[in-house]
């Protein structure tokens, strides 16, 4: 009963966390006269009238019915007239509508499953995402590189040097953790502006080359190497910067690899600081670029679901394939160990 329980509340958080997105991924193939009409769910179904040939199935407008005919318009996927057989005329002989008289036996109310994939071309054409992206991208990378090499510098400092504030200095870094973000916002901004950094990357990449929360997750696994280790090292005339290169960070990668990809997920998500700090629509950052489209589409649902969709594909691949690094670099320091 005990792991019935545990299972049942963990499929319960799980599904909890999937329909959201599950839903997110349906409505962006839906059409968006679908979404007016009201239909949520998470099959992208369309119903409309239908004129049934004998070979294909045609949404139609019925203009009129007289007897046992009806006058339709047949539409394509774009809402326009595609055939029309009769014109409807003026007394002066202007044409005035178009339609195609048919038996009103053929005409029933179709639902059909359509996936409208143009929507994410809809969606990519509308803004600038390419260049959204190219800056998400570039910005992301040298964070997370700059996050790692500083790292861990500064965790094998506290982890495995003694000078004088040590513990001092680290639980003020840890501090740190617990400062909002809109607490600093302003007097980086100001600062920024002194040196003249606003609107550059330079902005978007300097101040956040330093992570407490990979300094405090690397100085704790270097903490658990063994000691014998350094004084080995150490005796074969390693030095400092050896010993963190061929011995420290070889037994941290799975610590790296998880610092690693929260650092770029951080960076990949971030908005407020970019939104602040950067004016210049060429370097605007993915969700900034995003947070303008849904203003701009604020009435287009498929379209913003779209745009969203294509926004976290990449953290999604990005974790499916570090999940498996994660995984293999555990393995891989037990062995060693």
């Amino acid at each position: 009963m005990r792991k019935f329980l545990t299972y049942f509340v963990l499929i319960v958080c799980g599904l909890s966390m999937v329909i959201p997105f599950a839903w997110m991924l349906s409505t962006s193939v839906k059409s968006q006269l679908e979404i007016n009409k009201g239909n949520i769910g998470f099959i992208p179904t369309e119903s409309f009238m239908g004129y049934n040939d004998g070979e294909n199935i045609y949404k139609v407008k019925v203009v009129k019915t007289e007897g046992d005919y009806s006058y339709i318009h047949i539409f394509d996927e774009n809402g326009k007239i595609i055939k029309g057989y009769q014109d409807l005329h003026t007394a002066n002989g202007q044409l005035i509508d178009t339609y195609m008289k048919v038996p009103s036996k053929d005409i029933t109310e179709t639902k059909r499953v359509i996936f409208r994939f143009r929507n994410f071309i809809d969606a990519w054409n509308k803004v600038p995402f390419a260049r959204y992206f190219l800056n998400t991208i570039f910005v992301s990378v040298f964070n997370v590189l700059g996050v790692i090499i500083t790292g861990a510098l500064a965790a094998y400092a506290f982890a495995r040097m003694e000078f004088t504030g040590k513990d001092f200095i680290f639980y003020l870094f840890i501090s740190m953790m617990m400062v909002p973000q809109p607490v600093y916002l302003i007097p980086s901004y100001i600062l920024l502006h002194k040196i003249g950094w606003l609107n550059t990357y330079q902005a978007l990449i300097v101040p956040w080359i330093a992570n407490i929360f990979t300094i405090f997750l690397l100085r704790q696994q270097f903490k658990t190497i063994p000691q014998e280790l350094f004084d080995a090292a150490s005796i074969d005339g390693c030095s400092r910067f050896g010993i963190l290169r061929k011995i420290v960070l070889p037994l941290s990668r799975s610590v790296i690899a998880t610092s690693a990809i929260f650092g770029f997920i951080g960076s990949w998500n971030s908005f407020m600081w970019p939104l602040v700090m950067i004016d210049d629509p060429n370097l605007r950052v993915l969700q900034v670029g995003l947070s303008y489209f849904s203003q701009e589409a604020s009435s287009q649902t498929t379209l913003l679901m779209a745009a969203s969709t294509f926004s976290i594909l990449p953290l999604v691949v990005l974790f499916l394939f570090a999940q498996k690094q994660i995984i293999a670099s555990f393995a891989s320091s037990g062995l060693k160990g």
